[in-house]
């Protein structure tokens, strides 16, 4: 769902039903978890364009993601051993997060200032992010919206 546009829309006359529909999908630890919570709470409704419709969701974002989730579970790695290629994919995904996304990891500076791991350039989180206001300082970030210099 990270090779897709942003799967959320947010009608102008409907910000705020807009924003508690987004708010029911959020997962705590991860934008990435909550992109996969969209995707199976979207499966569990039957692929349905009209819920799409009514959780503020683009069903072709959706339908996209679907695409290539069928490719990666064509490929033998992700159906090897009989185990069930979802519960694969769940558990990779923090693989995923920790390893490939590294160079985007974050640590707390002081109260909701963030600096990068790597080079200690300051960040911030993206306002649409599910962290966005959490206590609970994440340890990655995907979309910095202001670098200092």
């Amino acid at each position: 769902m990270l090779l897709v546009p942003s799967v959320f829309f947010k009608p102008k006359d409907r910000v705020e039903e807009s924003d508690a529909a987004r708010e029911k999908f959020f997962v705590p630890e991860s934008d990435h978890l909550t992109l996969l919570n969209v995707y199976k709470q979207w499966k569990s409704n039957s692929y349905s364009g009209d819920w799409c419709n009514d959780h503020y969701l683009h069903s072709k974002g959706l339908k996209k993601a679907r695409e290539v989730r069928s490719q990666l579970i064509s490929t033998p790695r992700y159906s090897e051993d009989g185990k069930n290629p979802t519960d694969l994919l769940w558990s990779r995904l923090g693989h995923c997060e920790e390893g490939h996304l590294l160079p985007n990891a974050a640590r707390l500076k002081g109260i909701g200032e963030y600096v990068n791991c790597r080079n200690g350039m300051p960040c911030h989180l993206h306002p649409s992010s599910a962290l966005y206001g959490e206590r609970k300082p994440p340890s990655t970030y995907t979309r910095p919206t202001k670098m200092g210099l």
